[in-house]
């Protein structure tokens, strides 16, 4: 099995977990009887605390000596922390064995990109192959699940990545290659936090990476209410798996065969983030009109532009940017702002926003999405009279 096989089964259990969480955790919690509002400040909370949560996961990671063992420690408490949310009761308990849960699941995400990133380079596939399976992974749990949940009770869904956060840990365990970290990487864990700081003081490095976050957070409401907002529509769970499942049908074409077009072409990341921030634009605003079933179609097929552009245009401009020694720092920095602290903002606004307004909370996303576009033609401006 070559790396590039044995990353993509990796990335399969990764999204199939999050193709069920990020859909459906909100169900889960509703039908547990928490209102908008709990349930947007409870997903959000392990987003926020990235700000301190990914930096010392990064650091805390760089300190092994295989790249893969951190990836399945952290695979092994999210386990612990999804199967305790299903076991206890109350919004206190809920919160926090949801914070540890989606803290460690989240912290694996960069992890596993830089380690994917560097066998890439090196063995020469490219990134969104592998990545592009993740995908796959993540449309088969949205129709899986949400075909099950038609009949079977919400509980399936902490079953569901109690089991994908198992299995994460054994396949990163035994079977994802055990690449080494970089000896700058094994130096001592105060010059990686200096390390760290220096892209943090680097302005053209935190604008960009704001720029892209601010893309990715746009998504938040969607991720945490479209669920909801189609159930009261009359759409049925099932045909809310498909809907999701479209859009990243659409995104594994993008990444299989136009991502690899692009760089063919030469067509550079900064481009990309610029047309996937005002897809994300145009997609948002539509969707604050609650529109029919027919046009929820064309507006999910837009996912590949406002999330996989935005993301793969992402991952490579902050390789660009960082430093040698630094991708684990450069690429955790970048996931804690969109994956994190910006997500986590906009989906705690996005619970009192749902209460107040309905379907009209995506204006606010649209907005976000635009303050990205904007953020990303200015540091891309300055870096070109720079160079």
């Amino acid at each position: 099995m070559t790396s590039a096989h044995r990353m993509a089964l990796h990335y399969v259990l990764l999204f199939g977990a999050t193709g069920v969480s990020l859909p459906f955790a909100g169900l889960w919690f509703r039908a547990q009887g928490l209102s908008g509002a709990e349930i947007g400040t409870l997903l959000a909370a392990p987003m926020l605390a990235r700000l301190m949560t990914g930096p010392a996961i990064a650091v805390w990671a760089d300190g092994f000596r295989a790249r893969r063992t951190p990836i399945a420690i952290l695979g092994l408490v999210a386990a612990l922390g999804y199967a305790a949310t299903g076991l206890v009761e109350g919004y206190g308990l809920w919160a926090l064995c949801w914070f540890v849960a989606a803290s460690a699941a989240a912290g694996i995400i960069p992890l596993t990109d830089v380690l994917t990133l560097k066998l890439a380079r090196r063995e020469g596939f490219a990134f969104s192959v592998p990545r592009g399976f993740g995908s796959a992974a993540f449309v088969i749990a949205n129709v899986v699940m949400g075909a099950l949940l038609v009949q079977a009770s919400v509980d399936l869904v902490i079953i569901w990545v109690v089991i994908a956060a198992l299995l994460i840990a054994g396949v990163a365990a035994v079977v994802v290659p055990p690449e080494p970290v970089d000896t700058v990487g094994l130096q001592r864990r105060a010059d990686r936090f200096r390390g760290m700081g220096r892209l943090v003081a680097d302005p053209a490095f935190m604008i960009a990476i704001f720029a892209i976050g601010a893309v990715q957070a746009a998504h938040a409401f969607y991720y945490g209410f479209s669920a909801i907002l189609w159930k009261a529509q009359g759409i049925a769970e099932s045909m809310t798996g498909l809907l999701w499942a479209f859009s990243v049908v659409v995104e594994i074409g993008f990444m299989w065969w136009v991502e690899p077009w692009r760089r063919r072409a030469g067509i550079g990341p900064w481009t990309m983030l610029l047309i996937g921030a005002l897809a994300a634009v145009v997609r948002w605003t539509a969707m604050a009109f609650a529109p029919p079933l027919w046009l929820l179609w064309p507006l999910q097929a837009m996912h590949a532009l406002s999330f996989a552009a935005t993301y793969l245009a992402g991952v490579e401009i902050v390789e660009r940017l960082s430093p040698a020694g630094s991708q684990t720092a450069g690429q955790t920095l970048s996931s804690v702002l969109s994956a994190g602290v910006l997500i986590g903002l906009a989906t705690a606004l996005a619970g009192p926003l749902y209460d107040a307004y309905g379907a009209g909370a995506y204006l606010a996303m649209a907005g976000l999405a635009l303050i990205g576009a904007v953020a990303a033609f200015r540091v891309r401006q300055t870096l070109v009279r720079q160079a």
